[in-house]
């Protein structure tokens, strides 16, 4: 079911680790495409776009685009008090570790009167996505909300797609953890067009242009937020999942092959790689995958995404050669199954499950840590949702007369050197007497 990449037997260099790396890329290619058309479509025409683009896509018509209140306080009323308990206890361990991603304000002062403030503002307004294709997410809810809240922003606005099932509503289970959370601004829209329209607002709706867009989903999704890309802010392209596990002899292959499949079930597109030195594991873990898909109940979804050209079991000479091709595909999830990990190691990726007891279901749901993460190789150069996400630094610089006068000819000097006299007279201005001062 996964094929195997042979990459035994010589060293390769990064390019060439790079162009080894199973990717989607046809399918990456044209969901640009497409989202570029959506969302050019929905700033062009709004409601009307969202419209259409809701029954094309999801069936829905006639429906409430933005949620009445009704619908979250009946979404919350109605949520079975298990999974109310657990998202309960997901928001309390998101929260407490967001909260330590907030630097705290500074001032540096570099002579007596010279200060400079350090101090991380939030942006104002966000807009936040929330997928719902083919499996319910109120966990992403908590990740996208939680630290927008924890950084300080004003306005929080969601959307998710609306569900034929549920008569054209936002899925019930994550209407009521916006409820849960305080989130009364939601809307009924799903896909490239949601992000389009967070971008762009829509008048009719009273739907105002947000500061910046996050949140995961499809290939789809993650194109929009390129094609936005400069009209707001956006988190790194969270699309179609990833998981890579490097993984030695002492790794269980139940383990690996159930971790597999856990990140295949979320779409056809997914991707699954394993990379390990040992052929005796890799064909452990492949006799695994077969009976363990036919199981689970979405085993057409997950023998398509393990059978896709982004999925694979990568043969390697060793374990430094594991660690450079992982370190090339800069994982969206990485699991290390090794007799004596070494995270450190493994600087590019979007989050780091160590041993056997840390698997990437873990971080889905109640680790304490955020599932909104980069893919696609962006681990590389992007971070993760976080709290500083949502931040801005800012720097408040505060001199008095004397500090000034202390770097006045250095200022003029290099104003002079760069051909740019006014900026050393802004400052000679100062010291004129004309200004009030003695010169």
């Amino acid at each position: 079911m996964l094929r195997t990449i042979d990459l035994r037997g010589r060293a390769h260099s990064p390019a060439e680790l790079l162009a080894a790396v199973p990717r989607a890329t046809a399918a990456r290619a044209e969901a640009l495409a497409t989202a570029a058309s959506l969302v050019a479509d929905v700033a062009a025409r709004g409601e009307h776009a969202i419209r259409e683009q809701a029954e094309r896509f999801d069936g829905a018509v006639g429906h409430d685009i933005r949620v009445p209140a009704a619908h979250l306080d009946d979404a919350l009323a109605g949520l079975d008090p298990r999974v109310r308990a657990a998202l309960e206890e997901a928001i309390a361990r998101v929260r407490r570790a967001s909260a330590a991603q907030v630097p705290p304000a500074t001032v540096t002062e570099l002579a007596p009167g010279a200060r400079v403030h350090q101090r991380w503002q939030p942006v104002r307004r966000v807009g936040l996505y929330v997928p719902g294709g083919k499996a319910v997410y109120p966990s992403s809810v908590v990740m996208n909300v939680v630290p927008a809240q924890v950084a300080g922003v004003s306005e929080v606005a969601l959307a998710s797609p609306p569900q034929r099932a549920h008569g054209g509503r936002v899925h019930p289970v994550i209407l009521a953890a916006a409820r849960l959370l305080g989130v009364d601004e939601v809307y009924a829209m799903g896909g490239a067009g949601a992000i389009g329209a967070f971008a762009y607002g829509i008048e009719s709706l009273a739907l105002d242009p947000v500061d910046v867009v996050t949140g995961p989903g499809n290939n789809f999704v993650a194109a929009a937020k390129r094609a936005v890309a400069g009209v707001v802010g956006t988190d790194a392209e969270a699309g179609a999942t990833e998981i890579l596990i490097v993984a030695d002899d002492s790794a269980d292959p139940r383990l690996v092959a159930a971790d597999l499949i856990s990140q295949a079930e979320h779409d056809e597109q997914a991707s699954a790689v394993l990379v390990t030195a040992s052929p005796a594991l890799a064909a452990a873990v492949s006799s695994e995958i077969a009976p363990r898909v036919a199981a689970t109940r979405h085993a057409e979804r997950v023998a398509t995404a393990l059978a896709g050209p982004q999925s694979a079991i990568v043969l390697v000479d060793d374990l430094a050669a594991a660690t450079a091709f992982s370190n090339a595909y800069a994982p969206e999830h990485l699991e290390l199954h090794l007799a004596e990990p070494d995270a450190a190691a493994f600087v590019h990726a979007g989050a780091v499950f160590v041993g056997p007891d840390s698997p990437v279901s873990l971080g889905d749901y109640l680790a304490g840590s955020n599932h909104v993460l980069p893919t696609g190789g962006q681990a590389r150069y992007a971070a993760g949702l976080s709290a500083a996400t949502f931040l801005r630094p800012q720097q408040v610089i505060e001199y008095d007369r004397v500090a000034l006068a202390q770097v006045r000819e250095a200022v003029v000097t290099l104003a002079q050197a760069e051909d740019l006299p006014a900026h050393g007279e802004a400052v000679q201005a100062r010291f004129e007497a004309a200004a009030g001062f003695p010169a």
